[in-house]
């Protein structure tokens, strides 16, 4: 486990794939499973991009997080800590 400060780190993506309605589904470095639901952000300037779902689409893992082209990504730890 990674930390910080002695904090440790929340488990970071090691795969994703875009769902249907803004969903992504995520697998962790602790094999977890999960899902984020990415229309809660989506009114956020820096991420309203992400409503055509074709930039939606191109979600990838960059630096244990996920994602998008034209430079956007998100928090790891929170991205962790909001998925279900």
């Amino acid at each position: 486990m990674q930390t910080i400060k002695g904090e440790p780190l929340a488990p970071r993506v090691v795969e994703v794939k875009a769902l249907e309605n803004y969903i992504l589904e995520i697998k962790f470095s602790n094999a977890e499973k999960k899902y984020f639901d990415a229309k809660k952000i989506l009114n956020y300037p820096c991420f309203s991009p992400l409503k055509n779902t074709a930039l939606f689409n191109t979600v990838h893992i960059e630096y244990g997080s996920i994602a998008w082209a034209n430079d956007i990504d998100y928090c790891p730890d929170t991205l962790y800590s909001e998925c279900y």
